[in-house]
């Protein structure tokens, strides 16, 4: 089992037994590997952890812990510019020296994740700051059957 993610076409498919693919939101400064950039790292990655287990779907994540609150209008007005991490985390950490792994190109110390987002948000749009955003119900559906140490290969 593995995982593509498609920039061009703002989709992510777990390649398994039976494939499913997912409209996702990546970033909206395109592609990029480095530091600072918002850009969403190209190349090969892996699953290095997950966060989010067990938690309700619109769970709200700060720092990879749940705050206490479930994401909802009054939420969601009171904070209106906040960069929503909801539901759950799959981690990457890049597989290539020098390209998404090390130095001021590393996926993994760039915090580049594969997360929920409000269901407000639109999806086959680049509207993130380098992760990968999907709709709560499919990153619920995708982290329930990707394991730590899963293949993510991210392309344009």
């Amino acid at each position: 089992m593995d995982i593509i993610i498609n920039l061009s076409g703002q989709w992510l498919e777990l390649r398994g037994p039976q494939p499913v693919r997912y409209p996702v939101s990546t970033a909206r400064n395109g592609a990029g590997q480095v530091m600072g950039s918002e850009a969403t790292p190209l190349g090969r990655h892996l699953v290095r952890a997950r966060f989010g287990a067990g938690l309700p779907q619109g769970a709200v994540l700060t720092g990879r812990k749940f705050s206490g609150e479930t994401h909802g209008p009054a939420l969601s007005a009171a904070h209106p510019d906040r960069d929503w991490v909801l539901s759950r985390i799959l981690w990457l950490g890049g597989m290539e020296p020098e390209h998404n792994q090390g130095g001021n190109v590393d996926s993994f110390r760039r915090f580049i994740y594969i997360h929920g987002t409000p269901d407000s948000e639109p999806m086959g749009v680049p509207a993130s700051h380098g992760c990968i955003r999907m709709r709560n119900a499919d990153v619920v559906q995708l982290f329930d059957q990707v394991p730590v140490g899963t293949a993510v290969t991210i392309t344009e």
